[in-house]
């Protein structure tokens, strides 16, 4: 059976007719959930138990946002609201010990809501750091300024999700943080030099490059490639990503269709594949 290299969304709590044809005809590789797609438990797991009968494949990776803070899909009352990851990062100036304990104590929680449900995948770990001025998009979502402790934290929040048996995906691949605008809306440029870029946005990324997932950004670095955004970026990937960040994982795209990409949607995809995205995200 042919696995096609993109990740698609649905509309709603259940599957519609057409989307059951479409998953059955189009095959693809996973799903993603938003908090559109989820009620509670038990719809949400008969949800994921209907892709899977529907696709007639047991391992479909069911993919989901699940970060604390501003980024949650699967919410109170059902759930309970987790932190930001700036809280990690307080903790971690106070004690890093504790900081990293905090961390993967809290992913390990996530997993334990998301794996019971049918979820394989959560989109997280973030290594953008919070960098003063830029667009609040990232904001108190990131574990801190520095790439050493963004690391840690990342690396202790990544363990925490694979004890509880849920694939972590690292992002967003070199770096968002210093973007000047929110990539869902427009197409960010960042002007930093490559030197600055290495010692801080990128280097917090190396040391995480041996996990098994990663997600890009809709971001364009100038000092490496002026025109085209990482996603669809040769260099940025092969130079960059694959070079010396040293990340050989599973690299998918962030979602194709923010407005931070430019043509249709499938410009947006053959040009990420043809940049060396392993697969195409489309939410």
């Amino acid at each position: 059976m042919p696995v096609r290299a993109f990740i698609t969304g649905l509309a709603g709590t259940s599957l519609t007719p057409g989307e059951r044809s479409f998953l059955r005809s189009a095959e693809p590789w996973g799903l993603i959930l938003f908090k559109r797609n989820i009620s509670d438990k038990i719809q949400v797991s008969e949800l994921i138990n209907e892709i899977k009968m529907v696709m007639g494949r047991s391992e479909v990776p069911i993919l989901v946002d699940q970060e604390g803070g501003r980024v949650q899909r699967l919410a109170p009352p059902v759930w309970p609201q987790y932190p930001p990851g700036e809280a990690y990062g307080r903790l971690y100036d106070l004690n890093p010990k504790c900081g990293r304990a905090a961390a993967r104590l809290g992913a390990r929680l996530m997993a334990s809501d998301l794996e019971p449900l049918g979820f394989t995948v959560d989109c997280l770990p973030l290594a953008d750091l919070r960098i003063a001025g830029a667009d609040p998009v990232i904001g108190d979502r990131a574990y801190g300024e520095t790439p050493e402790k963004v690391a840690k934290l990342a690396q202790a929040i990544a363990d925490g999700l694979l004890e509880g048996g849920i694939l972590p995906v690292l992002k967003h691949l070199p770096g968002h943080g210093r973007a000047s605008a929110d990539s869902h809306e427009r197409l960010p440029v960042v002007t930093a030099d490559l030197a600055t870029l290495e010692r801080t946005d990128f280097a917090a990324f190396r040391p995480l490059a041996a996990l098994p997932m990663g997600m890009t950004a809709h971001v364009v670095f100038s000092a490496v490639d002026p025109v085209s955004p990482a996603t669809t970026s040769f260099k940025m990937i092969h130079q960059v990503i694959r070079g010396f960040i040293g990340f050989h994982g599973l690299l998918m795209s962030d979602d194709i269709s923010m407005g931070a990409l430019s043509g249709s949607l499938g410009e947006r995809a053959g040009a990420a594949i043809a940049a060396g995205c392993d697969i195409v995200l489309h939410c």
